[in-house]
């Protein structure tokens, strides 16, 4: 399955954006956003499954970004709101097809991933 990212750009803190991720065939996987910021190792932000009946986050991020999906468009989504500095980062979004339970924070459970694209919240 490819992967397209979208949706970032520059943006002061406080502030808002939306990335928009488009898959072929969206329903058949879980999926995820992480995020790499320079020098560090990519990390889980958001989860949803399937049919979008649950939701995970990681508590850097709770209360703050949403993870949503519309299969019928296969596009799935990360509003970012409250943005801070440290929130800067290249956000990628992944694709699992074979997570039903476990570990949804994890990068080895995802099998595809888009190109990324890079957020940047000044001060």
């Amino acid at each position: 399955v490819q992967l397209q990212a979208s949706g970032g750009g520059l943006v002061q803190a406080g502030g808002s954006l939306r990335l928009s991720c488009a898959a072929s065939g969206l329903s058949s996987y879980v999926m995820g956003w992480f995020r790499q910021a320079p020098g560090k190792e990519r990390e889980f932000v958001a989860a949803i499954t399937r049919r979008g009946g649950s939701t995970y986050y990681a508590e850097s991020v709770k209360g703050r970004f949403t993870i949503s999906r519309d299969n019928a468009k296969n596009l799935v989504y990360l509003q970012m709101n409250s943005l801070k500095p440290e929130d800067t980062a290249v956000y990628y979004c992944a694709a699992s097809p074979s997570l039903y339970s476990g570990d949804y924070y994890s990068r080895s459970e995802y099998a595809y991933w888009g190109q990324g694209t890079l957020v940047t919240v000044s001060s």
